[in-house]
C-alpha cells in the first residue's frame, strides 16, 4: 500500500508578523494566519485525506483544527516540531538564517542542530510507514 505525504507548514502567528523566530515557544496565529488556515481547509477540501499529523506547538494545532475541524483526524506530535533555536529563540529571523550553515552538526546553544531535527523527523516517518 503506498502513502502520499501532503507538507503543509502553520499559518502565519505572531511572530512570523514581528519577524521573530519562535522556535519552540508557542506564539498565536494572527488574525491573517487564521484566515489562511481556513483557505487551507478550502484548498484541500477535495482531497480524501485521512489523517492530519502536526507538531504539537498550539500554532499548528490551530492551524489544522482551522483547516479540518472535526472531518479528518488531527494527531499531534512532538517530533514535528520545527527547529529548537534553544537561547536564540525569539531572535530577529535574519539572525537564524545567518548561522544556520553552522548548526548542521552544531546545536544552537541549549538548542538542537539540523542533524537532530532531522533525526526526529525521520523517527516520525519510520512510525508512520509500520
Amino acid at each position: 500500500m503506498s502513502v502520499e505525504i501532503i507538507f503543509e507548514f502553520h499559518s502565519t502567528s505572531l511572530d512570523n508578523e514581528s519577524g521573530v523566530a519562535s522556535g519552540w515557544s508557542d506564539p498565536l496565529l494572527s488574525d491573517g494566519g487564521r484566515a489562511l488556515a481556513s483557505e487551507l481547509g478550502e484548498r484541500r477540501q477535495v482531497e480524501q485525506i485521512a489523517a492530519v499529523f502536526c507538531s504539537d506547538l498550539r500554532r499548528a494545532i490551530e492551524t489544522a483544527e482551522i483547516a479540518f475541524g472535526a472531518r479528518i483526524p488531527i494527531h499531534p506530535d512532538r517530533r514535528l516540531r520545527e527547529y529548537d533555536y534553544g537561547t536564540m529563540t525569539g531572535a530577529p529571523v535574519e539572525h537564524i538564517h545567518a548561522e544556520r550553515p553552522a548548526r548542521v552538526d552544531m546545536p544552537f546553544p541549549e538548542g538542537e542542530s539540523l542533524r537532530d531535527v532531522a533525526d526526529r523527523i525521520r523517527d516520525f516517518l519510520k512510525d508512520l510507514a509500520r
